[in-house]
This record gives structure tokens, sequence and C-alpha cells, in this order.
């Protein structure tokens, strides 16, 4: 299969690519853009609105709207971008309050109003009217002031000690420690989280881009005739894995230098991350990576070049590439799965499994230690998959790159398929 045509088509291929300004624009954009839009969540999931707000706080116990003045009045966040008035109703004179301050609500002139019921004091069932009822900032800052004054409230007149109401009023904290073959049991952060987003994202938009872009320079060199002069010289079968590898060798050196700052974190102490944020990961593990995203790249640039050669115009191509952008997607939003349990039986069949694993299975090595077998297993079935994938893709690129004039049908591809 490599022969001296071959690795001409692939020192081409890979000059093309190396040497143009889209690899370079690209090479340092993604980190760039990727990073920046992970900051930009995490602002927007942090940022705080300024906005006042004015409430009032409605309960049918006294004792209980004197804990709840106390708790806000030691807020200091809550004094600063909150008024409040408290009243004493039951909820039938609550009922008639909401409906003589409607226009207020409606107007923003009041923010909303609180309601606790005797009924609701021990499920801590809250009741809250507004025109904007499910304002989750405002919950999360009113909250815990409110949960503390139930508390306080309801072991009021019982025989309890402040150290144990400080008890009632905590929460649990659990805390994850990793127990693997090393020495040392190490506490997990989310640094490892982070990490299989990362890789599963690397993976998901590489595979797409640079599958599209196979696609599109196939059609180019079809639809531009420059393919039948490809063909003068070297036969389909070089031109096709010519031009796979020679991309996917391109991709391999684009993703170790999107990784290599990662290299860098892992092999010295120059940098050192919070204690929240520590990396487990070894070099196996990025070794792993990048021959899995090897073998994903090879496969994936076969496929789309295959759809290439069965179309004369990029518009006609997306009928036909939108089963293998499902073959990415799908195992990307399978990743989502394993942060709850990255151990189950459902994750280790998904990270073996030929397609699925190929994006998965580097996901989950960074969340659990997998066995050896599974690894190997998983490298093994990929391999045999993308055997496979060359040898389909070879039989319809032969006869599909000189095809013109007419959209293909499945009857159609099944003829090339049985053309020998």
């Amino acid at each position: 299969m490599i022969n001296d045509k071959v690795i001409t088509i692939i020192k081409r291929e890979i000059n093309a690519k190396l040497l143009s300004k889209g690899f370079i624009a690209m090479t340092i954009l993604v980190p760039v853009f990727l990073f920046g839009i992970l900051a930009l969540q995490t602002y927007f999931i942090g940022i705080d609105s300024e906005d006042f707000a004015s409430l009032i706080i409605i309960t049918e116990d006294e004792k209980l709207s004197y804990e709840i003045q106390k708790e806000i009045s030691e807020n200091e966040l809550l004094q600063k971008n909150f008024s409040f008035n408290y009243e004493v109703k039951d909820s039938i004179q609550t009922t008639e309050l909401i409906e003589n301050q409607k226009s207020s609500l409606i107007a923003n002139e009041l923010t909303g109003i609180v309601f606790i019921s005797n009924n609701n004091l021990y499920d801590k069932k809250i009741n809250y009217f507004s025109k904007n009822p499910t304002n989750r900032q405002l919950f999360d800052k009113l909250d815990d002031a409110l949960n503390q004054a139930l508390l306080n409230w309801y072991f009021t007149d019982k025989e309890i000690s402040e150290d144990d109401l400080q008890f009632a009023r905590s929460w649990v904290d659990i805390k994850g420690f990793r127990v693997s073959d090393k020495d040392e049991i190490e506490e997990e952060g989310i640094g490892n989280q982070v990490l299989s987003f990362l890789f599963s994202f690397l993976l998901y938009f590489s595979l797409l881009l640079l599958g599209s872009f196979m696609m599109q320079a196939v059609i180019e060199e079809k639809s531009n005739r420059i393919v039948e002069v490809l063909l003068s010289s070297a036969t389909s079968q070089d031109l096709m894995v010519g031009k796979i590898l020679g991309n996917a060798l391109t991709g391999l050196l684009q993703m170790a230098i999107w990784l290599s700052p990662l290299m860098i974190l892992i092999s010295t102490s120059w940098f050192v991350l919070p204690k929240e944020f520590i990396l487990s990961i070894s070099w196996g593990n990025i070794f792993y990576f990048l021959v899995n995203y090897f073998i994903a790249l090879t496969t994936f640039l076969g496929l789309f070049s295959c759809v290439g050669a069965m179309f004369d115009n990029p518009q006609d191509a997306q009928q036909g590439v939108f089963p293998l952008m499902l073959l990415i997607m799908i195992p990307f939003f399978m990743t989502f799965a394993l942060q709850k349990n990255p151990d189950s039986t459902f994750a280790t069949i998904i990270s073996i499994a030929p397609i699925t694993s190929l994006i998965v299975m580097p996901a989950r090595i960074t969340l659990v230690d997998v066995s050896l077998i599974q690894l190997v297993g998983s490298l093994f079935l990929s391999i045999l998959f993308l055997v496979f994938v060359f040898i389909l893709a070879g039989k319809i690129y032969r006869v599909a790159i000189l095809s013109t004039g007419s959209k293909p049908t499945l009857a159609i591809i099944f003829k090339w398929l049985k053309a020998k």
C-alpha cells in the first residue's frame, strides 16, 4: 500500500498544509478560541447582576419573621442589593396582598413576594410570587439566609446547644480520593474533569474541521479536473492513501502543538496549579491520546474523502456528510454521561466499541484508571475498523472520483462496491 508514489503524495499534502496560512492560523487560534470560550463561560456563570431588588417577606409566625430579619440584617450582600418589608399574615390575607400588589409586580416596582406558611415550615417549601419567578440569581443570594432562619426557628425552645445548631446548619461535603497503583492516595479535584472535556472537545472539533476540509479538497480537485492529471501518474488507491496519510500526519503535528502546554505542565514544576485543579495524568495518557487521535483522524478522513469523491459540489455533499457528522457528534455527547460514573458498564462498552471509543476512551482515561486490556482492546478494534474503512472507501473512491453529472443513490453506491 505504501510505495514511492504514495510517499510523494504524502509529502505534497504535508508541504501544502504546513506552509499554508490556514494551518498556522488554526494552530494558533484554536487554543485561543477554546480557552476564550471557557473563560467567557466561567465569567458569565459567575457574573453577578447589580440590579436592586425589593421584596416583601410574609410569614404566619412572628418568631420566624424575627429570625428572618435577624439573618438578613447580618448579611451585608443582602443589605446592599435588597430592600425588605416584613409582614405577618395568614394565607387569605397574603392572597389579598398579592392581588393589591399585582400592578407593582408587573411594573417591576416590586421584585417579588415571599410567603412561608405554617404548613410549609417543616418541609422548607417556600412560595415566591414575581414577574420573574425563576430568578436563580436571587434565590442563590436569599436561600441561605432563609434556611438559617428556619433552622433557628425550628430549634427554638428545644434543648440544643449552639454547636449542635451549627452542625445542623452545615451541609455534607464529600471529597473524592483516587486510589491507584501509585503509593500515594491523591485527593481528586476538578482538574481531570476539565481535562476530560478538553480531550473530547479537541477530538470533536478537529475531526469535524479536518474532515470537512478533506471533503472540500477532494470535491475541488474533482470539479477542476485536477484529479485526472494526478491519476495519470498514480493509481486512485495511491492518491487516496497519500492524501489521507498526509493530512493525518499534519493533523497529528497540529494536535501535538495544541497539547504542548499540557505536556509542559506535567513535565516541569514551572507552573503550580491551585489544589482543586491539580491534574492526575501521565505521559502514557498523552501518548495514548495522540495514537488514538491519529487512528480516529485517519478513519474519518477516509470516510470524508469517500463522500467528497461521490459528489460534484459542496451543496450536494451535505446530504452525504450528515451521517458522518452524527458518528462524531453522538460519541462526543456520550462523554458527558461519563461524568456521573466513568467506570459503569455503559461507559466501559462505549469506550471499547469501534467509532465511539475514538472519542470516549480518551475522555474516560482522565477520569478513572483503565486496564491495559481495555486500552489495547479499544485500539485493536479501532484499527480493524480503520482497515474496513480503507477497503470500503477505496472501492468507492476508485469509481466515484471520475464519475460526474449525477447524484449517487444507494443502488449506485452498491454497484461501486461490487465493482472489481
